[in-house]
């Protein structure tokens, strides 16, 4: 007989599956307290699970994904000192990754480090987060970048796609303007902070590096498994762009400028180290021009042959 018990448990076997797969991001912690000394160590284990769970079981938006569609990312918590009994302060290393269409390839999203991570945190206390008011250092940070790591992979496969979540990291960054702690206020960090990155992201005045995202990602990786120069020549299309922001510098530090080189500096000699000559030569003047700090990095595409590094994968 089909009882009302059969059918619930037929439903709930159908409906967890997919309640497990809700969670967007696939995201690696790592705890490093080694220079901590003669305090409880177990509290470092705890954090690291609390934060793993935190990050890997909060559901933050309302899309579904399935198992192999999360975002691949890692955080690494470095604890410099032990400044009270609950009182940790330290540096946070932000990383996410892309596949690319057709390969095995994972391109670098974000490679962030914020040096200005103080928080408390208690042993066994749960990690509670709200989207309308400000509850801690440590669940605002680790939220604020879960949505910047969401709006960068958005932006990527869509036109400005991650907008929604670049709104709710400048939310957070809003409801943290009494905190004490640093990171969160525009005078602070030289405008390279998270207030700062979230102004950026949202200005319009940087907006054409929003749409570079998109065709560096869709239009020029994707593209490069079956059309390799095509989509190479997409992304030097791309940097044309870039080159036109960077001369009208609209901010005389242009954070969004830093965080899109540090995540794919290395990348791009690696796709325009096995172009041809001309296009090696233009791409090297416009990336010496914006990005001179990295300079010597760059000049390595004028060698034959890169890392072998081959653009790859998709989700």
């Amino acid at each position: 007989m089909f009882t009302r018990k059969v059918f619930i448990s037929i439903f709930l076997f159908i409906l967890i599956p997919l309640l497990s797969f809700q969670q967007e991001l696939r995201c690696n912690i790592q705890i490093n307290s080694q220079k901590i000394q003669g305090t409880n160590r177990q509290v470092f284990q705890t954090l690291q699970t609390a934060v793993y769970e935190f990050m890997n079981n909060t559901s933050w938006t309302n899309h579904l994904y399935g198992q192999d569609e999360r975002i691949e990312c890692n955080m690494m918590i470095t604890i410099n000192e032990q400044i009270g009994s609950d009182e940790f302060r330290g540096s946070i290393q932000i990383q996410s990754r892309r596949p690319i269409f057709g390969t095995s390839y994972n391109t670098t999203m974000l490679n962030i480090v914020d040096n200005n991570m103080n928080f408390r945190y208690v042993e066994f206390d749960q990690l509670v987060f709200s989207d309308s008011r400000y509850t801690s250092n440590l669940t605002s940070m680790l939220a604020y970048y879960a949505y910047i790591i969401l709006g960068f992979d958005y932006d990527s496969y869509s036109y400005l796609g991650g907008t929604e979540y670049f709104q709710k990291a400048e939310t957070i960054v809003n409801n943290a303007q009494n905190a004490i702690e640093r990171g969160w206020k525009a005078y602070e960090g030289n405008r390279k902070n998270r207030y700062w990155l979230a102004e950026n992201l949202l200005n319009s005045k940087y907006r054409p590096l929003r749409e570079v995202y998109y065709k560096y990602h869709r239009v020029g990786l994707d593209r490069m498994s079956d059309k390799l120069v095509e989509g190479r020549a997409e992304i030097a299309e791309t940097l044309i762009s870039i080159q036109r922001v960077y001369r009208e510098k609209p901010d005389p530090h242009m954070y969004y400028l830093q965080v899109f080189f540090d995540a794919k500096s290395e990348e791009l000699v690696n796709i325009f180290s096995e172009s041809f000559p001309a296009e090696k030569t233009r791409v090297l003047n416009i990336l010496t021009e914006v990005d001179n700090a990295n300079s010597s990095k760059y000049n390595r595409i004028m060698q034959d042959g890169g890392s072998n590094a081959q653009p790859g994968g998709r989700r």
